[in-house]
């Protein structure tokens, strides 16, 4: 089933709302990563709020089944449901205004928080579906990923949290259950430093389409993807002493390509362990 094809439908369906300002095509099929398990994300803007009919009334076009519908909550309106075709569209509602104040806040406040900077990074990388003159005006403020972004994103994520030092105590008492808990939290903060790094805005709150991702980097440590998967697929002891080394390699990468970023305190830290 061409998902891209069925994007453009459903598109053609809320665009005929004189409500709706913009559609962004975002998630997997806009990046051509779809398979047997995709869904179709469609962000629509919206010059003034939604009602329940602007909402439902794509969905009864599609003879669609409602998996859920979520009230407006973070400043977003969502709902998802099944189309008669068997195609699963997820909905992200968003006034204009909302959208533009949240390029706002990342691009020109630094603002690190995850949901903000998805929602700039489908700006960026999503696919027009409506209204392709009002996308690309936000596409252009949002191409430039500032540096003070890039610091702060460092700064705040190196910080791998009090967790990370107990390490050893927890491979020693084989309390397998907090210690991945720990590994998978590092790791994820390691991620935010390499985006970073790398000047790419966070797509997914927890880091999904690594491989796609980390291909995309190009500051980053050797053999990126083969060591996460080792580190969550290995043992255990194994997995601690990879990410050890994997931290290590990422603190030198930041001291050579934002050398004037002081990270003396977060490295102290780091290198504690009981």
């Amino acid at each position: 089933m061409n998902l891209f094809q069925k994007a453009k439908e459903m598109s053609a369906i809320y665009r005929d709302n004189p409500k709706v300002e913009a559609i962004i095509l975002a998630g997997s099929v806009s990046k051509n990563l779809q398979d047997e398990h995709s869904d179709i994300e469609l962000h629509i803007l919206w010059s003034t709020s939604p009602t329940d009919d602007d909402r439902q009334h794509p969905i009864e076009e599609v003879k669609g089944s409602i998996l859920s519908y979520e009230p407006y909550e973070e400043e977003e309106w969502s709902e998802a449901y099944i189309s008669q075709d068997g195609v699963k569209f997820e909905i992200s509602s968003f006034l204009s205004a909302t959208v533009e104040r949240f390029i706002f806040d990342v691009v020109d406040k630094f603002d690190t928080d995850y949901d903000k900077q998805c929602i700039v990074a489908a700006v960026k990388d999503g696919v027009s579906l409506f209204e392709e003159g009002k996308i690309n005006e936000l596409k252009n403020k949002v191409a430039n990923y500032p540096l003070d972004l890039a610091e702060r994103m460092v700064s705040e994520n190196l910080w791998l949290g009090n967790r990370w030092n107990n390490r050893e105590a927890l491979l020693k008492r084989q309390d397998w259950l907090m210690l991945y808990d720990v590994i998978c939290d590092v790791q994820k903060k390691l991620f935010g430093v390499l985006f970073g790094l790398n000047r790419m805005y966070v797509h997914h709150p927890v880091f999904k389409w690594m491989q796609f991702n980390i291909e995309r980097m190009t500051i980053k440590p050797e053999s990126l993807d083969d060591r996460i998967t080792r580190i969550l697929t290995g043992e255990p002891q194994d997995s601690v002493a990879e990410l050890e080394t994997l931290v290590n390699e990422v603190i030198v990468l930041v001291e050579k390509y934002i050398p004037e970023l002081d990270i003396s305190e977060q490295k102290k830290h780091i290198e504690f362990a009981k």
